[in-house]
């Protein structure tokens, strides 16, 4: 599926019913496999307001050649734009890999009410494993919900990695 394709899925299927965190967190297994297709590290996230999806992102760092080209800060720069702004203070921002430690900065200069997670990143995950950017005394302090649809989020990425090092 087309990238286009599946932005127009998740659009058109957010608008129509009620959706849970692991829904939400589907769709961005979703865009996180359209990554991986292109060579990509495989993370999606999403943005939601109002229970309506209003930007996607997936890691594009390959290529854009651009270190900053993370799925949350994508989603982030795209929703921005949809609400004609910087402040994202209603929106709930979910991503398959907890964020590293410049999307977090992301999330707090964005002002993003929520954000949910699907696998921990003990190597690199800046709101639970490594440390928690949350807590220092910021502006801002998201709420968070972690772990959700974890085991899935994890395999991807840990099948992503395994096949890269047979290559």
């Amino acid at each position: 599926m087309t990238f286009d394709k599946l932005r127009c899925a998740l659009y058109n299927c957010c608008k129509l019913n009620k959706r849970t965190d692991e829904d939400f967190l589907r769709s961005a297994l979703a865009l996180a496999r359209n990554a991986e297709k292109r060579g990509e590290v495989p993370v999606g996230a999403l943005l939601v307001l109002d229970g309506r999806v209003i930007a996607l992102g997936r890691n594009r760092r390959e290529r854009n050649h651009d270190a900053t080209a993370h799925a949350e800060v994508e989603a982030i720069r795209a929703g921005c734009q949809k609400v004609r702004g910087w402040r994202l203070e209603n929106c709930t921002l979910y991503v398959t890999l907890e964020p590293c430690p410049m999307c977090a900065g992301a999330i707090v200069n964005s002002r993003v009410k929520r954000v949910v997670f699907g696998a921990y990143d003990p190597k690199a995950g800046a709101v639970s494993s490594v440390l928690n950017l949350f807590d220092l005394p910021l502006n801002h302090k998201p709420e968070v919900t972690g772990g959700v649809l974890a085991e899935e989020c994890g395999k991807m990425l840990t099948e992503f990695f395994r096949k890269k090092r047979k290559k």
